[in-house]
Order: structure tokens, then C-alpha cells, then sequence
């Protein structure tokens, strides 16, 4: 028996209907939205500690404030985002009216990790309500504790006959993939991604899929080694280095090694204290599963600081590698967790070249003192995101998208790019009924001398929006 078939016809009957096409509906659920975040704001914090042993801070900064920001985003800009977008005419349609209609894709499919298990679950779901689809959201199994209140708790703030959560693992995930859906978006890493677009792809389903990979942070000789280092260790084991964004390694000569080491340690300490086991503010893994992977790789190089786990706590503390080999696996696959590598290399055009031989990274980082070493490092590289001199910040602004390259994936969201990635954008031209006269310059038999004329008529002679 197929457990999905009830609930996706409803939401289908649902969209037929055009119900979620006027813009007083969407803005409906996206208040709604804002307020399962404010009333149930201490029920999110204390799920994601269950889940993650996640601050306050944390819980409170990645997850429901940003969540929040792109609610009020679409909120200010939905009518203006729902305009048919005139677009240029030639000489030969000014008597025509061209646009680009923004239109819902249908039923759309979201399947959420479980890192940042509020943010990334519901940021796609401000883009997927406020260009009005019908929404099935499938929320982590890992993160258990979050996942029950998006299942129990949030879907009496919305619509259920347009919005449904569905529950489950792999096993009930690929049944749901099964389905055909007019739109999915997927979020983690690139081997399931692979298996979302195979499933798409018997559909023809588009899909959005946001990645991870290998984040390369270079390191110049020049920099300030306190500074860097606080700001790398801040978003290295930000959510236990849990991040998709999250430099993965750093990549800087020996010399810089020797001055980063010392001032990596004194910023985790100041960051976690002596004992960061201690600490409220270091999360942990999220499951034994993803435990063991890492201890694993905790063997990669050499410990040159922490390196200290336990696995009935889930945890494992802040640790930097050296003399690490690039065909290890610490260098082979996504860490996702506290433990950041250091490659040495020789130059910056050895960087380049270490970068470029891999995967485009979904973001990269380049610190240094000279503007023009950063644009060198922006101009000869590839990534999703680049970050100069800094690292989480760009995530505050909804005028920058997210999304992947090649392996980090594809497509793009957050603020107007979420509205747009799950909007049709249907071409339009619409004509006069008459006037067949105008029309018959068009028609066969053709002769030599209408050529120049109507290349004339076709070119870019004006550009008028009327």
C-alpha cells in the first residue's frame, strides 16, 4: 500500500483549485509561518539542544532569526515579486504586449538535512509558499527531536490542505521519490543528491540541489595570525563543524603553520575554554553513525591540537591536523564535523592549482592583507560562495544566493532567488486580433526583398517596454 498517494492527491485537488494562487494566501502562510517561529521559539531551542547540543546563541542566530528574515523579506515584497515582468520589444511586436508571468511550479517536494534542521528546512519553504505551491516537507529523521515538532507542531499554522509533512528514512524517502512531483529541492551531500536527481529525472522534475564539498580557506603570509585565526576557528566549529559552508581545510605555506598553530589554540580556548567538553557553547555530533566516521578520520596526519572524543557524549573536540596527506581520507571526503586539516603549500599559485585539481567547492576563503592577492585568488578560482577576509557573514544577507557549482550541486535560493527558483517563469506575448495585414509580410511565398526588412523589423532597433 502506497502510504504517500492519499496525501499527495490532496494537495494536487488542492493546487488545481487555485487556492494557493492569490497573493492574500501566501501571505497567510508565510504569517503563519512567523508565527509557529515566535510561539513556539523555546520548543525549537530545546530541541535543537536535544539534537545537537546546540546554544541559545546558535539556535537563536543560524536558525530562527535567519529563518525569520526571509519570512519578513517576502513578506515587504511579495505583491512587488508576483508582477508580470515586462520585458523589451523590437520594432516588429510594438503593437504586442510581452511579459514574463511568475507562475507556481505545482506540488514540490523538500527534503531538509539535518545540520541546521529549522533554517534549511524552512528558508526553502518561505520561496516554495510565497510563489504559491503546494508544499510536502520532508524533514531529517537524525534530527528526531526538531523533526517532531515540524511534523506535530507546525502544520497547524498552515493550510494542510495545501502543505503536508511526511515522516521517515531512506526506505520511505525513495518510495516518496517514486512519485512524480513538479518541483523538488534538495538539501545534503552529493551522494544522495545523485540518487534525488535520478529520481527526478524519470519525471522530468526539476530540481534545486544544495550540496556540500571540500572548502578550501587559503592563508597568506602576510595576515595578522590572531585574526584569522579566530575567525576560522569560529566558523570551523560553529554547530561542531556541522556546516555546509564551513572551511574544510586551510591551505598555507609552513612558515604561516608555525604562526597559526599557537593562535588557533589560544582562540578555542578563549572560545570553549580549557576543557571545551564543558562548554555550552560546543555542540556535538549528531548521531554514533557520524560519530565513528569522524573519530575515524581523527587518525588522518598528525593531532596538533585536541583530537580528545567520547563516544557516549557524542563528542570530540576541536582538533587541527598537520602533515596531512592529500590521499587521505580526512582530504578525500566532506568532514563535517570539528576537526580542520592543514595542507602546506608554497605560493599562492600552488594554492590555485590544489584547489582548481578538485571539485568545485560550494565556498571558498581567501585571507590576506592585499586586496589584489584576494581578487587574484576570486578571478583564477570557482565556487558557490567567496568569502574575503571573512567567513559567516555573507549567510545574513538575503541579496546573496545560495547555491551550488558542479559537485556542490546546482541552483540557487534565499530572499528573491527562493521565490524565483520555485516560480515557472512563462514567457508571454499577446496580440492584437486584427491586423492580419502586418502578419502577411511573414508568410510564404518568400521573396529576396523582404530580407533586409526584416532583419530590419527583428533587430534590436527599440528597446521599449511599452
Amino acid at each position: 500500500m502506497d502510504p504517500f498517494a492519499d496525501t499527495l492527491r490532496r494537495l494536487r485537488e488542492a493546487f488545481g483549485s487555485g487556492r494557493t494562487r492569490p497573493a492574500e494566501f501566501r501571505a497567510a502562510q508565510l504569517k503563519g509561518l512567523g508565527r509557529f517561529l515566535r510561539d513556539n521559539k523555546q520548543l525549537l531551542q530545546e530541541a535543537l539542544l536535544q539534537d545537537l547540543h546546540k546554544s541559545a546563541f546558535e539556535a537563536e542566530v543560524s536558525e530562527i532569526r535567519i529563518s525569520q528574515m526571509e519570512i519578513d523579506l517576502a513578506l515587504r515584497n511579495l505583491r512587488a515579486w508576483m508582477k508580470d515582468e515586462k520585458v523589451p520589444k523590437n520594432l516588429a511586436t510594438q503593437l504586442d504586449s510581452a511579459f514574463i508571468r511568475k507562475e507556481p511550479f505545482g506540488l514540490v517536494l523538500i527534503i531538509a538535512p539535518w545540520n541546521y534542521p529549522v533554517n534549511l528546512t524552512l528558508v526553502p519553504l518561505v520561496g516554495a509558499l510565497a510563489a504559491g505551491n503546494c508544499v510536502v516537507l520532508k524533514p531529517s529523521e537524525f534530527s528526531r527531536s526538531t523533526e517532531k515538532i515540524l511534523a506535530e507542531v507546525l502544520p497547524r499554522y498552515l493550510d494542510q490542505s495545501c502543505f503536508a509533512v511526511v515522516l521517515g528514512g531512506p526506505q520511505e524517502t525513495g518510495q516518496l521519490l517514486e512519485h512524480k512531483f513538479d518541483y523538488i529541492f534538495f538539501t545534503g551531500n552529493p551522494r544522495v543528491g545523485r540518487i534525488v536527481m535520478a529520481a527526478a529525472a524519470k519525471h522530468l522534475t526539476p530540481v534545486t540541489l544544495e550540496l556540500g564539498g571540500k572548502n578550501p580557506c587559503y592563508v597568506d603570509d602576510d595576515c595578522d595570525p590572531q585574526t584569522v585565526a579566530n575567525r576560522v576557528a569560529w566558523f570551523r566549529y560553529f554547530n561542531s563543524g556541522q556546516t555546509c559552508v564551513a572551511p574544510d581545510y586551510v591551505l598555507c605555506s609552513p612558515d604561516t603553520q608555525e604562526r597559526l598553530l599557537p593562535a588557533l589554540q589560544r582562540a578555542i580556548t578563549r572560545f570553549y575554554g580549557e576543557d571545551p567538553r564543558s562548554s555550552p557553547s560546543l555542540g556535538r555530533i549528531i548521531s554514533e553513525k557520524h560519530f565513528r566516521r569522524l573519530r575515524g578520520l581523527l587518525g588522518c596526519g598528525r593531532v596538533l591540537i585536541g583530537g580528545q572524543s567520547d563516544e557516549s557524549d557524542r563528542y570530540i573536540a576541536p582538533t587541527v591536523l598537520v602533515d596531512v596527506q592529500e590521499t587521505e581520507p580526512v582530504m578525500q571526503e566532506e568532514i563535517f564535523g570539528p576537526i580542520l586539516p592543514i595542507v602546506n603549500v608554497r605560493s599562492l599559485d600552488e594554492a590555485i592549482d590544489f584547489i582548481n585539481r578538485r571539485e568545485k567547492p560550494l565556498a571558498l576563503y581567501a585571507f590576506s592583507n592585499s586586496n589584489q592577492l584576494v581578487t587574484q585568488m576570486l578571478d583564477r578560482t570557482s565556487s558557490s560562495i567567496f568569502g574575503g577576509n571573512q567567513g559567516f557573514i555573507h549567510l545574513i544577507l538575503t541579496s546573496l544566493p545560495l547555491g551550488g557549482v558542479g559537485n556542490s550541486g546546482m541552483g540557487r535560493y534565499r530572499g528573491k532567488f527562493s521565490f524565483d527558483t520555485f516560480s515557472h517563469h512563462r514567457a508571454n506575448l499577446l496580440s492584437p486580433s486584427g491586423l492580419e495585414k502586418l502578419n502577411e509580410f511573414y508568410y510564404p511565398p518568400y521573396a529576396d526583398s523582404r530580407q533586409q526588412l526584416i532583419g530590419w523589423a527583428l533587430g534590436s532597433h527599440s528597446c521599449t517596454l511599452l
